[in-house]
């Protein structure tokens, strides 16, 4: 069996700068791949993201695109940009349990088909170094509380990248050329978090089938 994936988002889901194979979608159906007797066999990730999206602009962009009748897999992660904007939490509440419900839909109406990821904390970035990092992360936190809240909700899993991502947002290693998006290295550690969520749930779910 091939399994499919979909990956849905913005900058962090298409890996603004670094090579599209060192994105955590494709590091994680790598490392999927990896496991003993091709067990997990994915077809390369399908990603619908861009760099600026806000939830709004993801939603545009999926209704305009013509996806396969289900995924086995699909994951979410979006919201940065209405932070940064200054959009209202409402506003995102509202869009992002859209986005939400149209991920279950493409997963076949499989709620534990759907893998949130947190948002990250851009402002412990260099390029934040102007603005107010503290400020920044409570709204960080707020919007992911609320995501998480959205998540768990509907029956989804999420997944939390924003602890480990703040503690490497100044370090060289873990950062693009631009000193704001994540280079592969920290895509690695999100890609293994995945990996390791996808598998609980394929297993659980052959167990129970």
């Amino acid at each position: 069996m091939k399994y499919t994936y979909l990956a849905l988002g913005d900058s962090y889901t298409i890996g603004e700068l670094v090579p599209i194979r060192h994105s955590f979608p494709y590091q994680t159906v790598q490392l999927l791949r990896q496991i003993s007797n091709n067990k997990y066999e994915f077809l390369s990730p399908e990603i619908i993201a861009q760099t600026g999206w806000t939830t709004d602009e993801l939603m545009a962009s999926m209704l305009d695109t013509d996806f396969l009748n289900k995924y086995d897999v699909v994951s979410l992660l979006i919201g940065v940009n209405n932070q940064y904007r200054g959009r209202e939490l409402e506003n995102y509440e509202q869009e992002f349990e859209q986005l939400l419900m149209k991920a279950i839909a493409l997963a076949g109406g499989k709620s534990n088909s759907v893998f949130v990821l947190s948002i990250p904390d851009w402002g412990v970035t260099p390029f934040a170094k102007e603005n107010d990092s503290k400020k920044i992360a409570q709204e960080i936190d707020v919007y992911n509380q609320s995501c998480e809240n959205l998540t768990i909700k509907k029956g989804c899993h999420f997944i939390n990248i924003t602890d480990a991502q703040r503690e490497d947002g100044e370090k060289e290693y873990f950062l693009a050329s631009d000193g704001l998006h994540p280079s592969g290295n920290e895509y690695a550690k999100w890609a293994i978090q995945l990996k390791d969520a996808i598998i609980n749930e394929l297993t659980s779910r052959q167990e129970n089938s």
